[in-house]
């Protein structure tokens, strides 16, 4: 008898989040939606006119990107993140897509580990492969039957940045048991405090892509996460066979996306300005939730405050709620959460000023 995918998956974390909707919802002055991460900023006009002047052809698109991308993203990673050499690229059609079927498309069927506090989408990537999650935020002694690892610096949702001897372990730890790292780095660009190294910067791997994979998204730097426009680069072995089951699968970015996305890689300051309305953003709400005696930890990078006033997360959304603002429980995020919330800063500054004013 047939077992629906669905029925094996957890349930959608959003929905538990009705009924705070709809309590936020009932403040007079409206709902302001601080539990998602999707940018309300409007895209660039350089990268708007890219996609547009790109849209009359009408043929399928190259599933490894055209010479024009491939060149773009390994020009921006040199320039942005100081990575050396040229990795193997591969453009994605989103970075939740990737992340969701990577352990498929490589064929795992072991154990991936995921961080102890994780992005929900890493779980439901070994579970939708057939594979195992098992939660890890350090290397393990035992590496019997794991074939990969997720990792994410800066962090969804904590924010917290690896430092560099930690990247380090995990490469040599990877590296000694022949087990694939991706790295998941679509927050690499929204650095706040300190810095934020790729891990395929050479000081993390010495120039040594082998079973390294980076993931990037415009999604939030550029504000393109309604055009799903991101990519792979690292271990051009690994992404060579990636990109065959691709091509089987029919998996290509569409044309008009792909000079979209060379625009936005190829313009610095458009991003420059939009980490500059997040860092406003950022500034405003971390202030506002200090003086309403909530402890904020890590959130050194990214577009989040991870929040904890030491009580179980719903009290703290249901407050929150009363007071008609929405955010997310930091329960969606595994068992280590259960005492915290993410605050998202993707809200134009007027709501986040409402904000600060509805917690004073």
């Amino acid at each position: 008898m047939r077992t629906p995918l669905s029925a094996t998956l957890p349930d959608f974390p959003w929905n538990l989040l009705e009924p705070a909707k709809q309590r936020a919802a009932e403040h007079p002055d409206g709902m302001i939606n601080l539990s998602v991460g999707s940018p309300i900023d409007e895209v660039a006009p350089g990268i708007q006119l890219a996609l547009a002047e790109a849209a009359a052809p009408g043929g399928y698109p190259q599933t490894i990107g055209t010479p024009e991308l491939r060149e773009a993203i390994t020009a921006s990673l040199q320039r942005r993140y100081q990575v050396q050499g040229a990795p193997g690229v591969l453009p994605v059609i989103g970075t939740k897509e990737a992340i969701a079927l990577l352990p498929m498309l490589l064929g795992i069927r072991g154990t991936v580990l995921i961080p102890e506090v994780a992005y929900p989408t890493y779980e439901v990537a070994a579970l939708v492969a057939g594979a195992t999650p098992l939660r890890a935020s350090t290397p393990p002694e035992d590496a019997s039957g794991i074939d990969l690892v997720f990792i994410n610096s800066p962090s969804n949702p904590t924010g917290a940045v690896s430092t560099l001897e930690e990247l380090r372990a995990w490469v040599a730890w990877g590296r000694e048991h022949n087990v694939i790292i991706a790295s998941d780095e679509c927050y690499l660009g929204l650095c706040w405090e300190g810095e934020a190294l790729s891990i395929l910067h050479p000081d993390v791997c010495d120039g040594d892509f082998s079973n390294l994979l980076a993931i990037h998204s415009l999604s939030k730097t550029s504000n393109l996460a309604a055009y799903r426009s991101g990519f792979f680069a690292g271990d051009e072995a690994l992404l060579a066979e990636l990109t065959e089951v691709r091509k089987h699968t029919g998996l290509m970015m569409p044309g008009p996306i792909q000079a979209a996305t060379v625009a936005a890689l190829n313009d610095d300051a458009q991003e420059e300005l939009q980490q500059l309305r997040y860092a406003k953003r950022r500034a405003v709400l971390y202030r506002a939730l200090s003086d309403a005696s909530f402890r904020i930890e890590h959130s050194q990078a990214g577009l989040y405050l991870w929040i904890t006033r030491d009580e179980d997360c719903w009290d703290t959304v249901q407050w929150f709620a009363e007071r008609g603002v929405l955010v997310a429980p930091g329960e969606f995020y595994g068992p280590e959460g259960q005492r915290f919330v993410r605050v998202a800063l993707t809200a134009p500054m007027e709501q986040i000023e409402q904000v600060a004013a509805r917690l004073a």
